[in-house]
């Protein structure tokens, strides 16, 4: 399936609002990365640019929509699959970016920025009870769970599909936990699902 729409959620767990000094919104805050910044696979080598200052991860749960939102819709005809994400960013440039209240969209959309690792169904019974880790070099910089985000997914996708317009190859990053730092030439990460590895990225930052 192609991917079509890259929508992300900002600011979705508590904790990691409050580790970059932001307060939790009253509603979901979503932008968009580009296709071309979708990198998918089991194990990938992502080329990030080295003039922009930082890089930061931002590990996620990334859902995949099949079929086209309505009102009322449930998320099982909606969702077809899972996977855990890299949302990368670079950190000083969005600093410089919010500081002039720009958009984001230079420090969020540029190439390689949408790690996806493997899809896996979509079971909404489990949804709750998922979890997912970020590894760095082998030691564990994030986890995560459904059950800590500020805004569930029912409630995402209904703001999403309403304000946006969702359907078939759109992915909808849910949100990261805290725990975020910076990347350099040469980092793994590498994710975890419910304690199944979920995707192997290295970083190459080389001029």
């Amino acid at each position: 399936m192609d991917v079509r729409n890259i929508y992300c959620v900002g600011r979705n767990y508590l904790k990691h609002a409050e580790e970059l000094g932001n307060k939790a919104p009253e509603s979901p805050m979503l932008f968009s990365k580009p296709t071309h910044a979708f990198a998918h696979g089991a194990k990938k080598t992502l080329y990030f640019p080295v003039d922009r200052g930082a890089v930061h991860y931002e590990a996620e749960l990334v859902i995949r929509f099949k079929s086209e939102w309505y009102e009322g819709a449930s998320l099982d005809e909606l969702i077809d699959g899972v996977a855990v994400g890299i949302d990368f960013t670079l950190r000083e440039e969005q600093d410089k970016l919010k500081e002039l209240r720009y958009p984001w969209l230079l420090s969020k959309g540029f190439r390689d920025s949408a790690a996806v690792g493997p899809f896996y169904s979509f079971e909404k019974g489990k949804w709750e009870d998922t979890s997912f880790e970020l590894l760095k070099n082998g030691g564990v910089k994030q986890q995560g769970s459904p059950k800590n985000m500020i805004f569930d997914l029912e409630k995402l996708t209904a703001f999403a599909g309403k304000h946006l317009g969702l359907g078939q190859g759109d992915l909808l990053f849910t949100g990261t936990p805290e725990g975020v730092g910076p990347a350099v030439d040469g980092d793994v990460f590498k994710l975890t699902y419910n304690g199944q590895e979920a995707g192997t990225f290295q970083i190459s930052m080389k001029k």
